[in-house]
């Protein structure tokens, strides 16, 4: 999957000699088997950015484009807790079949700086986080690893994250930001997770 993150002039997509061209913000579900694939950008002094996901598939399924008005979009959180977002289904069984990739993305609105909290583990899936839209001098701090031993990395723009299915993922920024999360494992359940209390984080 590609999703186009960057506000320019439409780029395109080329998959088996067919052209997709991708706002800010759409994705494009690529298949398996899928020989020939091009990228290309309209303009030379702000080329376009694409993020690619991509997991092991045992079956192949149609090129999909998804615009953001396609996505399956979850209000969550609150601005009481500094976590109102809006998380944005991509690929799911609704929208759009895959042979076991989850993606869309997550952003945060404006005071808000947390995501994924409370946070879970997906006992049967690993999860990428790709953070964008930052500031050049904002970070977020990733904490990831096991609920009784946490560690925490400072991510800037454009920064991805790899989390295992052991390991929970969670951040806080010193601003709002979005990301990326790509999830591939055993089921494609988006609600197949394992909450962690507060209490247990160490």
């Amino acid at each position: 999957v590609a999703i186009h993150t960057a506000r320019i002039k439409l780029p395109k997509v080329t998959v088996e000699g067919k052209e997709w061209a991708l706002a800010a913000r759409e994705g494009l579900y690529i298949p398996q088997g899928t020989n020939t694939l091009v990228f290309s950008s309209d303009s030379k002094d702000a080329p376009a950015k694409f993020y690619l996901a991509s997991t092991p598939a045992h079956a192949r399924y149609e090129t999909v484009k998804i615009d953001i008005a396609r996505a399956n979009p979850m209000p969550v959180g609150s601005p009481a807790t500094a976590n109102a977002r809006t998380i944005y289904q991509y690929i799911n069984p609704d929208i759009c079949k895959s042979a076991q990739l989850l993606m869309g993305l997550t952003s945060l609105q404006e005071g808000s700086v947390w995501n994924t909290m409370p946070c879970h583990l997906h006992e049967r899936r690993a999860e990428t986080y790709f953070y964008f839209d930052m500031k050049p001098d904002a970070r977020v701090v990733h904490i990831m690893g096991e609920p009784h031993e946490t560690r925490h990395i400072f991510v800037a723009n454009e920064e991805a994250v790899i989390s295992p299915a052991w390991g929970i993922h969670t951040g806080c920024g010193t601003s709002n930001y979005s990301f990326i999360w790509a999830m591939g494992g055993e089921n494609l359940e988006y609600k197949d997770v394992a909450w962690v209390p507060m209490d247990a984080l160490r």
